[in-house]
C-alpha cells in the first residue's frame, strides 16, 4: 500500500468546538496523524468519552474555554504556546439560530454574533502574533453555504458566516507575506448531533420523514458527513496546499451550483 500523499505542514493544532459534531471529526483525524491537538470547547469530556472516541490522552487535550470571552481566550492560548506551540487555528465553533430580520431578537442577533464572529476574532487575535513569531501559520475557518446564498429563516446565522468569510479573506490578505494562510469551508447540511436534536425537538414523531426531506433538499440527495468536512480541513493543513490561500471551499453536495 501507498503512503498517502498528504502530509500536516505543521503539527500543533488548536480546534475550537472539538468536543463534539464535525469538530470532532476533526480532532481525530489530526490526532491520529501524529499533530498535538489542544480543543477549546464549553465542555469538557470525561475520560471516559474521551476513551470511547479512541482518543489518545497523550496527543489531545481538551480545555473548558469561552471563546466569547478575550481575555480567557488570550492566557489559554499563551499557555498552549509556552507548552507546545501553535501552528494551525481551525476555527470551528459555532451556533445556530432559525429566524428572519422581523422575528429574530436582539438577544439572539447578539449570541450568535459573539459566538460565531467574535469567537473566531478573539482566536485568530490571539494567535496570530505567535505565528507571526514563527513566520508561519495556517488558519481554516468553518464559514457555511448560507455565507453566499439566501436560505430562508436563517438571517443571523447568514450574518454570522458572511462575516467569518470576509474575515478569512481579509486575514489571508493581511498576512500573506507573513507566513500565514487563511482558509475557509462552507458545508451544506451536514448530519450532526446537532441535526438529531433539532429534529427530536422540532418534529416529535416525524424525525425519519423530516430527515429524508433535509437529506433530499441537497443535489447530491443526502447531507455531508463530520469526517467528510474533517477531511477537506486536513488537506488545507498539509504541504500539498502550501500553494492555496484566501479560498472559500463549499462542500455542499451541489447545493450552490446545482440547485436551481
Amino acid at each position: 500500500m501507498n503512503a498517502s500523499p498528504f502530509e500536516l505542514a505543521l503539527h500543533n493544532v488548536i480546534v475550537t468546538g472539538g468536543a463534539s459534531g464535525i469538530g470532532l471529526s476533526i480532532v481525530k483525524l489530526f490526532s491520529g496523524q501524529g499533530a498535538q491537538v489542544d480543543v477549546f470547547d464549553l465542555r469538557k469530556p470525561t475520560s471516559e468519552e474521551q476513551v470511547s472516541w479512541g482518543i489518545d490522552p497523550q496527543l489531545v487535550h481538551f480545555h473548558e474555554v469561552d471563546i466569547t470571552n478575550q481575555h480567557e481566550v488570550k492566557e489559554k492560548v499563551a499557555a498552549v504556546a509556552s507548552s507546545s506551540g501553535i501552528g494551525i487555528l481551525i476555527n470551528n465553533a459555532g451556533i445556530a439560530h432559525i429566524g428572519n430580520v422581523g422575528n429574530t431578537s436582539e438577544e439572539d442577533f447578539t449570541r450568535l454574533f459573539n459566538v460565531n464572529v467574535k469567537g473566531a476574532y478573539n482566536c485568530m487575535h490571539a494567535c496570530i502574533p505567535y505565528m507571526e513569531e514563527k513566520g508561519e501559520g495556517i488558519i481554516v475557518n468553518m464559514a457555511s453555504i448560507a455565507a453566499t446564498l439566501g436560505i430562508s429563516d436563517r438571517f443571523a446565522y447568514s450574518m454570522s458566516k458572511g462575516a467569518i468569510l470576509s474575515m478569512t479573506l481579509s486575514v489571508a490578505r493581511d498576512y500573506i507575506n507573513k507566513g500565514i494562510r487563511s482558509n475557509c469551508i462552507s458545508p451544506a447540511r451536514v448530519h450532526t448531533p446537532f441535526v438529531d436534536g433539532f429534529l427530536n425537538k422540532n418534529y416529535p414523531g416525524k424525525q425519519e420523514e423530516m430527515f429524508k426531506k433535509l437529506s433530499a433538499s441537497q443535489p447530491i440527495g443526502r447531507m455531508g458527513q463530520p469526517d467528510e468536512v474533517a477531511a477537506l480541513a486536513f488537506f488545507l493543513c498539509t504541504k500539498q496546499a502550501s500553494f492555496i490561500t484566501g479560498c472559500d471551499y463549499p462542500l455542499d453536495g451541489g447545493f450552490i451550483k446545482l440547485n436551481n
